[in-house]
This record gives C-alpha cells, structure tokens and sequence, in this order.
C-alpha cells in the first residue's frame, strides 16, 4: 500500500485506529486488514478476505473488509481457500486495492 493511501485511510478511521494503538494488538487483527504475501510473480497467499467476487484465468478479484483486491495475470488459479486466506498460483502480473 503506498503511504499516501496508508495516511489517507487510517485518517478516515481515527477512532478504530487509535483503539488499535491503545490496545497494542496488530492492526491486521484490530482492524481486519488483510494481509497477502507474494512470492515473486507466481504465488499469492492471502488472509483477511471476506469472498471472491470474480475468478478466471486472468483474473482474480476478492472482497475484503477495506475494499477490492484485484489480481490480474495468466493462468491465475486458485489452489486453495478456507474461511480465513486462499492461495492463487499463476502469472501474477498485477495486484491493485479498491475502495
């Protein structure tokens, strides 16, 4: 996430935030933020999503408790899901956040 919009969304949510602060738990708990992990461009493990809204070979988008995360390549395929994070294999050529 870029600063700017890091800055902008914790500034739209001050309250959540600081009870985050105050209760120095990680805002991926706190605040339901996901958290994806991307190991080059070939795999992405996600937590902290609420559904997949779209799934196709080249395109993979997911509702999450912010916004939209939307991943787009060839070949995407998602390998597994659980209620609480999914993994998606392919060639990952793009990842973009939506609010």
């Amino acid at each position: 996430m870029r600063p700017n919009r890091q800055r902008q969304e914790e500034e739209s949510h001050p309250f959540r935030n600081k009870i985050a602060e105050l209760s120095e738990l990680p805002k991926d708990v706190a605040l339901g933020m996901p958290i994806l992990t991307v190991i080059g461009q070939m795999e992405l493990c996600l937590e902290n999503y609420r559904g997949i809204l779209e799934y196709t070979d080249t395109l993979v988008r997911i509702q999450t408790r912010t916004g939209q995360i939307r991943i787009t390549g060839q070949k995407l395929q998602v390998v597994y899901y659980t209620n609480d994070e999914m993994k998606v294999n392919g060639h990952i050529q793009s990842i973009e956040y939506q609010h």
